[in-house]
């Protein structure tokens, strides 16, 4: 049985309800949208939806029209960085023999984006394994912008310039990650940096994390914000562990844990056979899971 791909598109937009209510009813009415995660101080939310492979382009295609012409970056103010209005766009395969049909997916929206919205659009996971899109968030709209005329970067659809209010659009194939943050209370955004970058792989930490220290003075608390793009190699248990040992040694509280969006059964399995001390607990051990196979 051919499983649907998912998307799970990233908009700058995390405190004004009308603005999300129209996006998500624009993504529902072409694909399945199965959760929406909102949150005020990154203000951004992100959407998770899935869909057969055309279902899932038209409704990218719609949602990201949408978010051009209700988000304007330049009035926008949030703690995650940004280039666009809709900011990323991952397409991702349920199972890994499926990755060739996500990237078809995410080459096919990305040429649309950029014909048919005229916004810049830029590739990264498997459509481009040596980018992701830190490389292109670095120093926000204006320093890519910066970057693109001097010739250090370019558009792989689309025009030169990005878009005044909408900026562009990076598009990708990936494998299934889970985004997911740990909140510190008595912390501040100094202390959540230094844990982020002990936690992190790119200095030394964990395997396939993604970290950013951050201060989201609306909820009152700081918070490390990770992706976790291999959860076979770096389990959450062991990440939040590893927090809270950070967090004690500077006299900072891990007040709980954030997941955004949707997370792969087998993660939850291997958290919980952690925590539990059950040996070999994956998702092959899930019932629901087991009888949905029969």
């Amino acid at each position: 049985m051919q499983l649907p791909l998912e998307s799970v598109p990233n908009v700058s937009e995390g405190r004004d309800p009308a603005v999300i209510d129209a996006i998500a009813a624009v993504l529902g009415s072409n694909a399945k949208l199965l959760d929406v995660h909102t949150d005020a101080d990154h203000n951004r939310s992100v959407f998770t939806l899935v869909g057969e492979e055309q279902q899932l382009i038209d409704a990218l295609l719609a949602g990201i029209a949408c978010a051009r012409e209700q988000i304007d970056l330049r009035t926008h103010i949030g703690a995650h960085p940004r280039i666009g209005a809709t900011d990323v766009v991952p397409i991702v395969p349920l199972r890994p023999g499926d990755m060739d049909r996500a990237r078809a997916a995410a080459l096919e929206l990305a040429g649309r984006i950029g014909d048919e919205l005229q916004l810049p659009v830029f590739l990264y996971g498997a459509l481009a394994p040596e980018r992701g899109p830190a490389f292109f968030r670095r120093g926000g709209p204006e320093e890519l912008q910066r970057r693109i005329d001097a010739g250090e970067v370019a558009p792989d659809f689309g025009p030169s310039r990005l878009d005044p209010s909408a900026g562009g659009v990076i598009v990708g194939a990936r494998r299934p990650l889970i985004a997911f943050n740990v909140n510190l209370l008595g912390a501040n955004d100094g202390a959540a940096k230094e844990i982020a970058r002990v936690i992190r792989e790119r200095d030394g930490g964990f395997p396939g994390v993604r970290a950013l220290g951050l201060h989201l003075p609306q909820a009152g608390h700081a918070q490390v914000s990770m992706n976790v793009e291999d959860w076979e190699a770096s389990a959450l248990h062991e990440i939040v562990a590893a927090i809270e040992l950070e967090a004690a040694a500077r006299g900072v509280e891990v007040a709980g844990a954030e997941l955004v969006g949707l997370m792969p059964a087998g993660a939850a399995a291997a958290a919980a056979g952690g925590a539990l001390r059950i040996d070999g607990l994956d998702a092959s051990r899930l019932l629901e899971l087991r009888l949905l196979e029969d």
